[in-house]
Order: structure tokens, then sequence, then C-alpha cells
């Protein structure tokens, strides 16, 4: 008995190390969502440049459309911003905003500033659509597929390296079961 408690030590070492080294292992922008395979939850909210233009989920269904939340006050979403306005050039994506827990006027003129990449950007000001998305801030980017069911969410910037890894595969893959279906 005697022997197994000197070693006690070690073998909470050897656990705490096998816990610290899974744990350092993980991808830190990969968080799991419970909305994914879900449909968009409800809302009606105003839209950035005109605030008596309510949208709701219905006005993101048809299409493969990406959601993006940003906000004026993040910094990482100012580094995303210039490749936002790239892909909001290609014609198999719907690329909508979310202005997250922002001032109008600080929104329109950081869209006036940078250039509006999305069709339209919902004015999320009290976060209440982010609390339904389970945002934890921004950026963070959310596909929908033509039937409003929400198939991916991304916590941090988009650039060409995460496009290519974590969004065309997906895109291609919707692109396909939305032709199978017509």
């Amino acid at each position: 008995m005697n022997k197994i408690i000197r070693f006690l030590p070690l073998i909470l070492v050897i656990a705490l190390g096998a816990v610290l080294y899974r744990g350092l292992s993980l991808d830190p922008s990969y968080t799991e969502s419970a909305l994914v395979g879900k449909a968009m939850p409800d809302f009606a909210l105003s839209t950035v440049n005109n605030a008596n233009k309510i949208v709701t989920k219905a006005d993101l269904t048809g299409d493969i459309v990406l959601l993006n939340v940003w906000g004026t006050w993040c910094p990482t979403c100012k580094y995303e911003h210039p490749y936002l306005v790239e892909l909001a050039k290609n014609p198999q994506v719907k690329l909508y905003g979310v202005n997250y827990i922002d001032e109008r006027l600080a929104a329109q003129q950081w869209l006036t500033n940078y250039q509006d990449p999305y069709q339209f950007s919902i004015f999320d000001e009290e976060g209440l659509l982010g609390v339904k998305l389970g945002v934890f801030g921004a950026p963070e980017t959310f596909v929908i597929d033509h039937h409003g069911i929400i198939r991916k969410r991304f916590a941090g910037a988009i650039d060409t390296r995460v496009w290519r890894k974590e969004f065309a595969p997906l895109i291609k893959q919707l692109i396909i079961e939305k032709k199978q279906e017509i």
C-alpha cells in the first residue's frame, strides 16, 4: 500500500499531461453548434441600411447562403472583410451579414468605407439573433442550404485557405444536392 502512495503523484502527473496534450491537439476555431442540421431560427429585424425594411428567415431561403456575423468593433472582421468582398462575386452563394451588437451609424459607415459585400446586412443591435444562433463573438459564418437548414458554423476569419478547406467542399456538395432536386 505504501508503494502505491509513492507512485500516486507520478500517476496524477501522467494523467494531467494526457489531458493537457489532448486539449492542445484540438482546433480552437472549431466549436460545435446545436443548430447544425436544424432550421434557421425565426427572427424579424431591420437591415443596417434601412431601419424600415424588416427581414425574416424567409428572406434567406431558396439559395445557398453564407450568413456572416460581423461588427465594427471586431478587428478580425476588418481582416476578413476584403475576402468577403471577393467572395460576394461568387454566383454560387448569396452572402448576407448580421451586424452584431453594434451601432447602426457605425455599421453604415463601415459598409461605405470598406465596400458592402452583402445582399443585405441584418441589424442585430441587441444581439437577439446572435443568441438564437449561439454566437460567441465575431466573425462567425453559417452555411445555410436552400431549404433554410444550417449546415455549418465556423468561428473565425475566412480567407482563401479557410475557404478551400472548410467551405468549398460543402458548397460543392450543396450545389449538387440542389441540382438533384430540380
